[in-house]
């Protein structure tokens, strides 16, 4: 088992760094965006796989790990949290409820009878929302994590500089 979380947690890591490539972030952080996507994808992985949690729910603890550790581990990279974050988020979309849902969605207008249009529309609903609510939590629960920081560390600021009395 612990040969199966590395490897997903290693292919995670490829990912983000490669989507940190596209996505223009300095090169001395790539350490740390597949360190974060390690985390998140194996925090997504072991939920599912081992404690039964449905993809959806997985995902949202997975996005509040991710800002957790992008928060914690922006000043060792001395990068905003954001850097570190969102490439490793991209590995983790759902690609095959992706999938299923535009082949459903092809099967369904290609389809001659009634029944089976209802089956295909059916099942493209199911995996679009799937891949959609996945999604939606997953980036709700990085930015929630965020800017829970960013408005604690406002405030700090904000409170140290109207206690000194300037």
């Amino acid at each position: 088992m612990l040969l199966t979380l590395l490897q997903d947690g290693f292919f995670a890591s490829i990912a983000a760094i490669g989507f940190g490539s596209i996505s223009n972030v300095p090169k001395r952080i790539f350490a740390g965006c597949g360190l974060v996507a390690a985390i998140g994808h194996v925090t997504r992985f072991v939920l599912m796989n081992l404690c039964g949690f449905h993809i959806i729910w997985a995902s949202l603890v997975a996005g509040f790990s991710i800002g957790m550790f992008a928060v914690l581990l922006r000043k060792v990279w001395k990068c905003p949290c954001e850097s570190l974050a969102f490439p490793a988020l991209l590995p983790m979309i759902p690609g095959m409820y992706a999938y299923r849902s535009v082949q459903s969605l092809i099967l369904c207008f290609k389809t001659p009878s009634d029944g089976l249009f209802d089956h295909y529309i059916h099942i493209f609903f199911y995996n679009f929302m799937v891949c959609f609510l996945a999604i939606l939590l997953m980036v709700f629960g990085v930015t929630f994590v965020i800017h829970l920081q960013k408005k604690r560390s406002f405030e700090i600021k904000w409170n140290r500089f109207f206690h000194k009395g300037v």
